[in-house]
């Protein structure tokens, strides 16, 4: 398959981005298959979203990811995103977040990290339950992984920026410092739609000085023998990759977390 096609194939799964309801929808398409944590996650129940916005498919998702029995408290860095942050599909502990808390605890093991990301979740969902998060956890550093479900449902472009703009706002207001991860859209939604989509994370990134990783699957979007059968998860030998694409803008903000308590001087995220 050539190049552009398959990428455009790859991309194209990438539609819903485990929407419980576009999965049900799709003929073939497996269901999330239930899986027991790893001894060393702790899970909690997750606020289910506010009527109206997307359907939850795993109801006790949040997961605190590598906490240690009477190690000193540490800074909690929080992580609220859809499917691919939310280990479909996987063994609890092997997606990029799982990784990205092995990483920190031999790097940087004054952090530790909760994983309140939720298959299906689009930004209204992960804004309704937000604030909860935040007063739970008091996290010194906020990713966000959203906006795919947002794009792939074709849903407005500016109640996406604004729920976006929301949770950096809402992020700072807590002291916390923000990496914003980005997501690109297949040809087939057209190059305008495309193009706008991926826009609003660089306006949001820029407008708010906030860390930023354009497209967490960048170098292997083509590789479908990199996914799940239903073509739209990654799958397990994807996942150090997905974390590799995250760290060097993360780890940029580890030590300004460490100097400002959260917050710290502003960072010019780089052009996409």
């Amino acid at each position: 398959m050539p190049r552009r096609h398959s990428l455009a194939a790859a991309l194209c799964a990438l539609a819903a981005v485990a929407l419980p309801a576009a999965l049900s929808a799709a003929p073939g398409a497996p269901p999330n298959p239930p899986s027991e944590p790893a001894p060393s996650v702790v899970r909690e129940t997750a606020q289910r979203a506010a009527p109206g916005s997307t359907p939850i498919s795993t109801p006790n998702i949040e997961q605190s990811v590598a906490r240690t029995g009477d190690a000193p408290a540490r800074a909690t860095i929080l992580v609220v995103g859809d499917s691919l942050s939310a280990e479909y599909g996987l063994p609890r502990g092997s997606g990029w977040v799982g990784l990205l808390a092995a990483r920190l605890a031999s790097e940087a093991p004054e952090y530790s990290v909760a994983n309140a990301s939720i298959s299906g979740d689009t930004t209204s969902g992960a804004l309704a339950r937000f604030d909860a998060l935040l007063q739970r956890h008091r996290p010194a550093i906020v990713i966000l992984e959203l906006g795919a479900n947002d794009g792939l449902r074709g849903l407005r472009l500016e109640a996406m920026a604004a729920n976006l703009q929301a949770l950096a706002e809402r992020s700072a207001a807590h002291g916390a410092r923000v990496l914003l991860v980005g997501m690109q859209l297949p040809p087939n939604y057209g190059a305008d739609y495309q193009e706008r989509f991926h826009r609003v994370y660089v306006d949001v990134a820029r407008r708010n000085h906030l860390a930023f990783t354009p497209f967490l699957l960048d170098g292997f979007a083509d590789r479908l023998d990199w996914f799940q059968d239903d073509r739209i998860h990654p799958l397990a030998q994807a996942q150090p990759r997905m974390m590799e694409n995250v760290w060097p803008a993360l780890r940029d903000l580890l030590p300004v977390a460490r100097r400002h308590g959260a917050a710290g001087p502003p960072r010019e995220p780089a052009a996409p």
